[in-house]
């Protein structure tokens, strides 16, 4: 049996296109490997405050992107994490097995916490032990992940060690699956900070629903480094090795080969092109994006829930047995 992969995406903010280039794009390719199993993650959503009313709406836009990225129904199962209780009842019991101290170390919590001071709620602090639960309950393999959310699956193992010594052997040890490009797509705005749909300017991300022309506006409006030379350089150059990456991946061409193009050329050229491919790219998305009614995007989610269900409900039972509560 092919190997299982487990990933989730927040409804919240705007996806960009760091998520597609670090996670939609990637999952697309690993969906004909492996079985796949993509999440709405609702529930992580609300650890910071939400109009219930963008939430909803969210939620289908959420799975609406999934689809326009190429992810199959028939191949992959799409649910929205809310809807399989199953989730919650197992982040309660890993939850006792949980070392405080363990949580307070997690470097995402330290930084929400910082951004959000007035917000600091439990949830947000045992945000990894729900993703813990998200993770074991599908007999996770892999776990395609930002290299900002590799902590979060070392926890992942840690519980799963740590209950299959003291109960007995019930989950696999996931592993994270980081792609060598893409993973971590940075601030059109700062290169040295992740492109982030929660960042306070428009201009440090595009968007998948940005209009093409303000995607054009965005990347002619991207920060470049001193010189001239077009060259891949992360440390030198990571405004310009950003850029790049980003030009790489959306048209398919090497790196080497964008260097050899635009040797003797400036940054405005590169930036000029590169708004083109994006424009395109957007301009298509899009339109695959608009051909989902919400419908049909809810009947995707039901028939997902119900066998993210089945797969969730058998793990919960061996798990209550091997505590003593089942």
């Amino acid at each position: 049996m092919n190997k299982t992969i487990f990933s989730g995406v927040q409804p919240s903010g705007n996806l960009h296109l760091g998520n597609y280039l670090g996670a939609l794009k990637n999952w697309v390719a690993l969906q004909n490997q492996y079985r796949c199993i993509f999440c709405v993650v609702d529930y992580h959503a609300i650890t910071l405050k939400q109009d219930p009313k963008v939430l909803r709406s969210k939620i289908l836009e959420i799975a609406k992107l999934y689809l326009a990225a190429g992810i199959n129904p028939e191949t992959a199962i799409i649910f929205q994490q809310s809807q399989v209780s199953a989730h919650t009842e197992l982040a309660w019991i890993l939850n006792t097995i949980t070392k405080t101290a363990e949580l307070q170390r997690m470097t995402q919590f330290k930084d929400k916490a910082k951004e959000n001071k007035e917000n600091i709620n439990m949830g947000l602090f045992d945000y990894p032990v729900l993703m813990a639960a998200d993770i074991l309950l599908y007999n996770t393999d892999l776990v395609p992940v930002g290299d900002d959310q590799s902590q979060h699956v070392e926890l992942t193992r840690v519980l799963a060690r740590r209950f299959n010594s003291r109960f007995k052997d019930v989950f696999k040890l996931p592993e994270v699956y980081i792609q060598k490009q893409g993973a971590r797509v940075m601030g059109l705005d700062d290169p040295r900070k992740k492109m982030s749909k929660s960042a306070s300017s428009e201009f440090n991300y595009v968007a998948l629903l940005d209009k093409p022309a303000m995607a054009r506006k965005k990347i002619m409006k991207a920060v470049t480094d001193s010189g001239s030379e077009i060259k891949f350089d992360l440390r030198k150059k990571p405004a310009l090795a950003n850029l790049l990456a980003i030009y790489s991946l959306l048209a398919n061409v090497s790196v080497q080969e964008l260097e050899a193009r635009y040797n003797g050329h400036g940054y405005g050229e590169l930036k000029k092109d590169l708004a083109e491919v994006v424009a395109k790219f957007l301009a298509e998305f899009q339109h695959r994006f608009s051909g989902f009614d919400d419908q049909f995007i809810n009947n995707i989610l039901e028939q997902g829930r119900q066998k993210a269900s089945a797969i969730a409900a058998e793990t919960l039972t061996k798990v209550k047995e091997a505590i003593g509560v089942a």
